[in-house]
């Protein structure tokens, strides 16, 4: 026994108006999800008389992460107080194009291990620029994130008050 064409199209578009709203609560989701991880994917900057400021909100595991730039090429910081220097796994400062320079001893969380000094032309995140600023490659630094360390951040006031960290460099 055969249905009606009216009764049939109607199953059909239930079922696209299903697909449909499962494709955009994944969407959604996914994009929640993103913003979980990296709730500033887009660093917002704010300029004053002689300052630039940008604030930070930490990510579900109370890390501040932002994306930025090296030498004008998009990397994903990880801001890290406690390295000395910035941080760059092998298989990105290969890709960025960084000069592997005189080796050095680093004591991480993981032990010791060897890596090599470079230096970054330039360093962006937000409209905040650091130029020449000393870097490390590091081979057993696993991931795509770059390590914010010292060697950048000293160059700018930071302050943390609960989820928010802002970082505020002087023009004067």
């Amino acid at each position: 026994m055969s249905q009606p064409p009216g009764k049939r199209a109607g199953r059909v578009l239930l079922i696209v108006a299903w697909a449909a709203a499962m494709f955009l609560a994944t969407r959604f989701f996914g994009q929640w999800e993103d913003r979980q991880q990296n709730p500033n994917a887009v660093v917002q900057s704010e300029q004053g008389d002689g300052f630039i400021e940008v604030r930070l909100l930490s990510n579900g595991q109370g890390h501040f992460v932002a994306d930025g730039a090296i030498n004008g090429r998009v990397v994903h910081f990880m801001l890290d107080t406690g390295a000395t220097d910035v941080a760059i796994p092998e298989a990105l400062a290969h890709d960025l194009d960084l000069a592997r320079g005189a080796p050095v001893q680093l004591s991480t969380a993981n032990g010791r291990t060897e890596g090599y000094r470079t230096r970054l032309d330039s360093l962006q995140l937000g409209d905040i620029q650091l130029r020449d600023v000393r870097a490390l490659v590091v081979p057993g630094l696993d991931g795509q994130a770059v390590l914010l360390g010292m060697s950048a951040l000293k160059q700018l006031e930071f302050t943390q008050r609960g989820g928010t960290m802002l970082l505020r460099q002087n023009l004067k």
